[in-house]
């Protein structure tokens, strides 16, 4: 609590908000003034009158919130919070990629650099990622990157053939099919709750699939009494929270882990949020000319999301 009180003194002295996406740890969830899923993580950063903003995630969310508000000191509690579905994705790669198929329209995940977002027509969150492939002729010929499986996935409710680069998350991707039938048995009433970066054999034993911020509506206004929920742990804390009366049971992973962490993400502590409020370090800083483009995807996504 001695931390925490800290934090918060730290917070009034400077002018600063602490944003913490839904797969942090709980203690950083509980001190924060926003949790959410990425498009509402984009969404706050740019409205805040704060002067200075902490991001809690990895570190893509960090250089989205500077180049949505490049007047403001964008804080991480640690440069090794990376994301491997951004990693997944060089920008020099793509950069080719998108050379071999002309005249598509490029659709990018949030999950990357500001350098690929730089490469990019509109950028997505899993939340938004179907209804803005949607404002698109059905014949479109669009690029859809990084995350194959998002994006089969999308292919497959729309009837669409995007052409897919071929990334994942490493978390995701850890999913498998025959223990989430196992744990189906062991709780047939409960509905599965899916995050679309899963695989396909994975997604089809789910009865909802949706982004995280989808996933905790669902659960709310389901009449269900339990779920096995399928995507990274940290949003059981969230779902816990909201609805104490219901029962929210991770799906293992590939390894028979209990739960599935991103290792990532929890690079992040309470120490570390305070060490980074009190040295203003470390910052994320976006090279201007990356940002100038960047920036016009992110801001024609949060257009479409209204």
């Amino acid at each position: 609590m001695d931390l925490v009180n800290k934090i918060n003194e730290l917070k009034k002295q400077k002018n600063a908000i602490i944003m913490a996406h839904y797969y942090q740890d709980a203690a950083i969830q509980d001190i924060a003034d926003y949790v959410g899923d990425s498009l509402a993580l984009a969404q706050w950063a740019a409205k805040t009158e704060a002067a200075i903003i902490v991001m809690c995630g990895v570190h893509f969310m960090g250089e989205t919130a500077k180049i949505l508000s490049p007047q403001k000191r964008v804080l991480v509690p640690d440069t090794a919070a990376g994301c491997s579905l951004a990693d997944s994705c060089p920008a020099d790669e793509f950069a080719a990629f998108i050379k071999e198929h002309p005249n598509h329209t490029v659709i990018s995940y949030v999950n990357t650099t500001a350098a690929v977002k730089a490469l990019t027509d509109v950028v997505v969150t899993s939340t938004n990622a179907k209804a803005i492939v949607d404002t698109f002729e059905p014949d479109a010929p669009i690029i859809f990157g990084p995350d194959h499986n998002l994006g089969n996935y999308i292919n497959e409710v729309t009837g669409r053939k995007m052409v897919l680069w071929n990334g994942a998350c490493h978390v995701h991707e850890k999913f498998a099919a025959d223990k989430l039938k196992a744990l189906k048995e062991q709780y047939p009433d409960a509905p599965v709750l899916t995050h679309p970066e899963c695989k396909q054999s994975v997604v089809e034993l789910s009865d909802f699939v949706g982004s995280t911020q989808a996933i905790l509506n669902y659960a709310g206004k389901s009449d269900a009494k339990r779920f096995i929920v399928v995507t990274e742990s940290g949003i059981l804390h969230k779902m816990r929270q909201q609805y104490p009366e219901k029962e929210f049971i991770p799906a293992p992973s590939v390894d028979g882990a209990a739960c599935n962490e991103c290792n990532y993400m929890r690079l992040n502590t309470l120490q570390k949020v305070y060490d980074c409020l009190l040295n203003e370090s470390p910052q994320v800083l976006v090279d201007e000319a990356v940002a100038q483009q960047a920036v016009k995807p992110i801001l024609r996504m949060l257009e479409l999301s209204k």
